[in-house]
C-alpha cells in the first residue's frame, strides 16, 4: 500500500511539473503570472491529493464540501489539459521543422501561448459542462421481456438507482433531488445496487437520510458495492440503510407477490466483500429456481458466478458509464459491458451509468442516469 501510494504521489508530480512546463515556463509569461500559475498549479494539486486521501475532516461534511468539490474537480480539468497539450507537443515538433532556424525561439514562444490559452479554454470548458451534466441525473426507460414472467407481473417497472455515492462531494440535497425523480416516476419496485455511500458512518450518515422517502408498493431492496467495503463501515452502513427502511439483500432473496404470484428479488454482496460480506451467489439465489429472479449484483462482471443458476435479469452498476472520456475505453479492461443491456455468460444484465459520480462530480459523455425497467411477458 506504501508503495502504491508512493508511486502515485510521484506520478502526480511528474505530472504537475509537466503542465507547469507547458502552461507556466515555455509561453515565458510575464514574472506575476508565472507565479500566479504556479501557485495555482500547486495548490490545486495539493488539494486533490489531500481531498482524494479523505484527509479533509475539519468542520462538518456542509464545511468541506465546496473545498472537495474545487479540488476533485480539478483533476478533470487536469485530464484534459494533458491530452490537450500532449497533442499541441506533438504539432510543436511540425512547427519546429518548417520554421527557419533563426525565427523559431519566438514563433514557438507565440505557439507556446496559443496553445496552452486554448488547452485551459477547452479543460474549463469541458469540465464545467461535465459538471451541469452530473447534477441532473434522468430518469432513461427501457423495456426487459422474459417469457418467464408471470402474467400478473406484466407492466411491472423497477427503477434502478446505482453509484450515488454520497459522501464528501454529493450530499443529502443530491439525494434528496433522486429520490424525487424515482417517485415522480412511480415504480413498483426500487432497487439500489451498490455504492449508495462513498465514505466514513459516522460523519457522513445524514447525506443519505432522504433515501428514507422512497416509494415503492412491492418494496425497496438494496446491496453492498465495493465502496461500501472501501468505508470501513460497511456493517454500520448497512444497518443504516435498514433503519431507513430498505431491504438489505445480503446475499438473500425475497419473495414480491402480486395479483396470486410471485416473483423473486435476489440480491449479493460485492465481488471486493470479505468475510461476512463475502459474496455467495449459491446462498443468494437458493430455491428461486421456480420463479422469475430479478439479481441485484454491483458489478455486472458477477454475472459469471450466476451463470446457469436460473437469474433471469441481472440489475448493475459500478461502470459510471467510464463517467469521464475516454474512461469508457478503460471499463472493458475490467468488466464484461461498459452500459445497456447485454447477455454475460448466458444471463441477461442491464448497466446502469449510475446517478453520482465518483471522485469528481463531473461527467463527460456519460450522463447519469435512473433507468426504469419496464418488465414484460413474452
Amino acid at each position: 500500500m506504501l508503495l502504491f501510494a508512493v508511486i502515485a504521489l510521484a506520478l502526480v508530480a511528474l505530472l504537475t511539473f509537466w503542465l507547469h512546463r507547458r502552461l507556466v515556463a515555455a509561453p515565458r509569461w510575464a514574472t506575476r503570472w508565472r507565479y500566479a500559475g504556479s501557485a495555482a498549479l500547486v495548490v490545486l494539486t495539493a488539494s486533490s491529493v489531500v481531498a482524494a486521501a479523505g484527509g479533509l475532516r475539519w468542520g462538518t461534511a456542509d464545511d468541506t464540501r465546496p473545498v472537495a468539490w474545487v479540488a476533485l474537480t480539478w483533476l478533470v480539468v487536469a485530464l484534459y489539459l494533458v491530452l490537450v497539450l500532449a497533442a499541441a507537443q506533438l504539432l510543436a515538433v511540425v512547427v519546429w521543422l518548417v520554421t527557419a532556424r533563426e525565427r523559431r525561439r519566438p514563433v514557438l514562444r507565440r505557439y507556446n501561448r496559443a496553445t496552452a490559452v486554448v488547452a485551459l479554454a477547452v479543460a474549463l470548458g469541458t469540465t464545467a459542462y461535465g459538471t451541469v451534466a452530473a447534477n441532473d441525473p434522468t430518469i432513461t426507460r427501457t423495456t426487459h421481456t422474459s417469457a418467464a414472467l408471470p402474467e400478473a407481473f406484466d407492466g411491472t417497472t423497477v427503477a434502478l438507482v446505482t453509484d450515488l455515492h454520497a459522501g464528501i462531494v454529493h450530499g443529502s440535497g443530491f439525494a434528496q433531488k433522486v429520490v424525487d425523480r424515482v417517485n415522480a416516476a412511480k415504480p413498483d419496485i426500487v432497487v439500489l445496487s451498490g455504492d449508495v455511500v462513498d465514505a466514513p458512518f459516522e460523519r457522513h450518515r445524514a447525506e443519505i437520510a432522504p433515501l428514507a422517502g422512497l416509494e415503492a408498493p412491492l418494496g425497496v431492496f438494496a446491496v453492498t458495492g465495493n465502496h461500501e467495503i472501501y468505508t470501513g463501515s460497511t456493517a454500520a452502513w448497512v444497518a443504516e440503510w435498514t433503519r431507513l427502511g430498505i431491504t438489505v439483500l445480503a446475499n438473500a432473496s425475497e419473495v414480491v407477490s402480486r395479483g396470486g404470484a410471485a416473483i423473486s428479488v435476489a440480491g449479493v454482496h460485492d465481488h471486493e466483500g470479505t468475510g461476512e460480506f463475502a459474496p455467495d451467489p449459491a446462498r443468494a439465489l437458493a430455491g428461486t429456481t421456480d420463479t422469475f429472479t430479478l439479481y441485484v449484483a454491483h458489478q455486472p462482471l458477477m454475472a459469471t458466478e450466476s451463470s446457469g443458476r436460473g437469474v433471469d435479469l441481472q440489475l448493475s452498476g459500478h461502470t459510471h458509464g467510464g463517467q469521464v472520456w475516454p474512461g469508457e475505453l478503460l471499463v472493458p479492461l475490467q468488466q464484461p459491458m461498459v452500459e445497456g443491456y447485454a447477455v454475460v455468460d448466458g444471463v441477461p444484465v442491464i448497466t446502469s451509468r449510475g446517478a453520482g459520480t465518483w471522485g469528481p462530480p463531473v461527467r463527460v459523455a456519460a450522463a447519469p442516469e435512473i433507468p426504469l425497467i419496464t418488465l414484460r411477458k413474452a
